[in-house]
């Protein structure tokens, strides 16, 4: 589940980049709007419509819901403005950092216990995102806007006793007064909402809400099932996938530190995976 929400997710700036005329934040607006209806369609499907309206019910469970709405949207608006501008290669370090942070979150929140060469990955991979950061410094922002509000969603998510689809249903619901307003803002501009370019523009930004639904929904399986440092650590894929888009598809200049920085990280990466690997060996044995 979580591998297949990072690929989406590290794919996604090829989608981005078939809608580049729609503007970021109006793009947002139309994103949340069309992701409920797909999440209304699973919810029927799954039969879960009774979770979302026992959830809306209980304030205990509905309250850290909003600020996992907050985190993902302001997460959505900067990354979609991001690739827009070109920044591919401060997007994918956003989502470098991230797991870091999970990590930390993981072991200060809910005492979770690295081992040593656990903690020797971690280290690793801080100094190969350092790295990566002081050659991005100019859009350092972006990144850590980026890592900041993706982990507080996880964290969010990960104590919230919701299913993750009901818990997307309401988060898309509370940002739907929101949304309304910025396409609304955009349909009585000069140039009018994006909806009506095109048939093809159309079914894109529609597409958007299905892309948003599913990954999500995958993302929140995954992170009531899995230890949040594990989680946090399978985050690199994703980045990894813009990284390498960025180098090839969109051309950006790749420097020595680049290459550098990402060679440390995936021996991070492959450390942390050998030492989970084993040890799960040892406790089926």
């Amino acid at each position: 589940m979580a591998i297949g929400a990072h690929l989406i997710w590290g794919l996604l700036p090829l989608y981005l980049d078939l809608i580049r005329q729609v503007p970021a934040l109006e793009f947002v607006g139309w994103r949340i709007l069309f992701t409920v209806p797909f999440c209304a369609l699973f919810l029927i499907l799954r039969n879960q419509t009774s979770e979302v309206v026992e959830t809306i019910t209980n304030p205990a469970l509905l309250r850290p819901l909003l600020f996992s709405a907050l985190f993902i949207a302001i997460n959505w608006v900067v990354y979609v403005s991001a690739i827009h501008a070109g920044h591919v290669y401060a997007a994918s370090f956003g989502y470098y950092i991230s797991p870091l942070m999970q990590v930390l979150a993981g072991t200060v929140f809910l005492q979770e216990r690295l081992s040593r060469p656990q903690w020797l990955a971690v280290i690793l991979a801080g100094a190969g995102v350092a790295l990566l950061g002081w050659g991005e410094l100019s859009v350092l922002w972006i990144s850590l806007a980026l890592a900041a509000s993706w982990s507080a969603y996880g964290l969010i998510r990960k104590l919230t006793p919701v299913g993750s689809l009901p818990g997307l249903t309401i988060e898309a619901l509370v940002l739907v007064p929101g949304a309304l307003a910025v396409v609304t803002w955009y349909g009585l501009t000069p140039q009018g909402s994006s909806m009506a370019i095109d048939v093809t523009t159309s079914l894109l930004i529609m597409a958007g809400g299905m892309l948003t639904a599913f990954a999500l929904v995958l993302f929140a399986m995954a992170a009531r099932r899995m230890d949040f440092t594990v989680l946090g650590m399978l985050q690199f894929l994703s980045p990894t996938l813009v990284f390498i888009l960025g180098a090839t598809v969109y051309g950006k200049p790749l420097d020595g530190w680049h290459i550098a920085a990402f060679a440390i990280i995936w021996v991070a990466i492959a450390l942390f995976v050998i030492d989970l690997w084993r040890r799960r060996r040892l406790a089926a044995a």
